[in-house]
């Protein structure tokens, strides 16, 4: 490959923390105008090489490029200067402020001391009109919607001048519409002479918009490939090392009856205004019910509601026939309830203790993890060792601090706690956000084996791939309502994704036909043309 051709080159790149080598002699090359994935399994190392890239760490050995030149990328405002800049997965937005403020900060443009707001906002309308970006720069960020923000976290880095774009996991909390509009801004991008490296575990979005991809396992570059020429199946393979199976088999089994049902349920968010407004919902043992929606449609409200975590202002929580509405969390988990909370860190773990010391959070109470109010370490140790083999939790040691794992690994730490404790009703949220497809499969076999030994599992996932996987009915939230409730086998992903944009299910189910119904009247005449074309042909 000639090096003119090469924005980025990273050779040799070594970073050791202690004795550990989380990158181990890694390369990779990047090509101007190319989008470029980085795949690889959780704790692979591709955040460490990315923050390496990005200024937020330095290497151990080994050398960057930017343009065929050797740099020292010292800092973020080192990458900055140099053109290189990163799209996070968790924006990092000021929601009081309006688009303009939140994409000057930090870089005011100012004239004697006074800052010109004017004439910030009239760039950055420049910039979102050349990369068909459609962002209002004085919006209030509050006020717009998750997808827009994102265009937001992008025009950021434009501003500052990237040519490089680091696109980390980008597409995690939008609607299949966004990923879509998403992938046509990035493809734009690359059009007008940018250069993108995109962080992601989702492989149909690699094999939609990247040209090539570098595959990382175990912090080694195993192989860089040209995209068209291989399949997810292959990919997949590549990046975990074995054969992987993207399908969770499901046998057929009887729903039996209902373990929770939801009636009329209301909930207020932390501002004092309904997120969840008269929501009904069952779930019965044997069957997942997966609830789609974009976040921020009472989601988190409802399972808190659920878990004990949110008063409940009106409407009833009934567990097995008693009702649990406003009970504590320990009397509601001592019901037999399992809860795999959506933000790991706040609610999951107690990241300071040890692995061990997590695992023992909701037990360590009973024997024999304790015996008259005295904990039993061996015990806690060894049951913690068992479920770290069992779900396969990537670590030094159980005594290690639950913070030094990566989230992947955090995750599974917190499913293994949950399942090992053989509950009527298991609740998920977001149970493979961060995850690797390895460890994907992994989660949705066990949440299906929960399932045919006739537990109730609730699932509440902004991958639509994950809830039409594992679910045997979505109840599709909007506006902190149930939309419409459907089978997997019987719905799209575009009809779920109007279903989750505020559209009724008559509304969404004749929108989908229709499309479908011109798409497949397309068809038909290309073929009938095509068949006519070779008629004359013969003739």
């Amino acid at each position: 490959m000639e090096q003119a051709e090469l924005v980025i080159e990273m050779r040799n790149i070594t970073k050791e923390f202690g004795t550990f080598k989380a990158n181990d002699r890694i390369n990779l090359q990047v090509k101007k105008g190319e989008i470029h994935a980085l795949l690889g399994e959780n704790g692979a190392g591709k955040s460490t090489l990315m923050n390496m890239l990005s200024g937020l760490l330095q290497p151990t050995s080994g050398e960057i490029f930017l343009n065929g030149q050797a740099v020292s990328i010292s800092s973020p405002t080192v990458a900055n200067k140099l053109g290189i800049g990163m799209v996070h997965q968790h924006f990092m937005l000021v929601d009081a402020f309006n688009v303009t403020e939140n994409i000057i900060l930090g870089s005011e443009p100012t004239k004697a001391g006074v800052l010109n707001k004017n004439k910030a906002a009239e760039a950055i309308a420049q910039l979102s009109k050349q990369y068909g970006l459609d962002v209002d720069p004085h919006g209030k960020i509050s006020d717009i919607s998750v997808g827009m923000q994102q265009r937001v976290e992008i025009l950021k880095t434009l501003y500052r001048g990237a040519d490089v774009l680091i696109f980390d996991e980008p597409t995690a909390v939008l609607t299949p519409q966004e990923i879509d509009e998403l992938i046509a801004i990035m493809q734009g991008l690359v059009k007008e002479g940018k250069s993108i490296i995109l962080i992601t575990h989702k492989l149909d979005e690699i094999k939609k918009v990247a040209d090539r991809c570098t595959v990382i396992r175990r912090g080694k570059s195993i192989d860089t490939v040209n995209v068209a020429d291989v399949s997810s199946q292959e990919l997949a393979d590549l990046m975990v090392g074995r054969s992987v199976n993207f399908k969770t088999n499901k046998k057929v089994i009887e729903p039996q009856e209902a373990i929770l049902k939801i009636e009329n349920l209301v909930v207020k968010e932390s501002r004092g205004l309904e997120a969840v407004k008269g929501l009904s919902l069952e779930v019965h043992a044997g069957e997942v019910v997966g609830i789609a929606g974009i976040d921020g449609n009472g989601q988190t409200e409802l399972i808190q509601a659920l878990t004990g975590l949110r008063k409940v202002e009106s409407g009833r929580v009934v567990l097995k026939g008693e009702d649990i509405t406003n009970a504590r969390p320990r009397k509601i988990t001592e019901e037999g309830v399992s809860h795999v909370p959506e933000d790991r860190h706040k609610y999951g773990l107690v990241l300071e203790m040890s692995l061990a010391e997590n695992m023992a959070l909701q037990t360590y109470y009973k024997a024999p993890l304790s015996k008259r109010g005295v904990l039993n370490y061996k015990e806690i140790n060894s049951h913690a060792r068992d479920l770290i083999k069992e779900f396969d939790v990537r670590t030094t040691n159980e005594l290690v601090p639950a913070k030094s794992l990566s989230g992947g690994n955090q995750q599974k730490a917190i499913i293994a706690r949950e399942l090992d404790r053989d509950t009527d009703l298991v609740i998920v949220s977001q149970p493979t956000r961060g995850l690797d497809v390895g460890a994907i499969e992994y989660i949705h076999q066990r949440l299906v084996e929960e399932r045919n030994k006739f537990k109730a599992v609730l699932v509440v996932s902004f991958e639509l791939d994950e809830i039409m996987n594992v679910s045997d009915r979505i109840a599709v939230i909007h506006d902190g309502q149930i939309a419409g409730i459907v089978r997997p086998e019987e719905t799209t992903e575009q009809e779920l994704g109007l279903l989750m944009a505020g559209s009724s299910l008559e509304k969404a189910r004749a929108e989908t036909q229709g499309v479908a119904f011109a798409q497949a009247t397309l068809d038909v005449t290309a073929e009938t043309n095509e068949s006519q074309k070779e008629d004359t042909k013969d003739e």
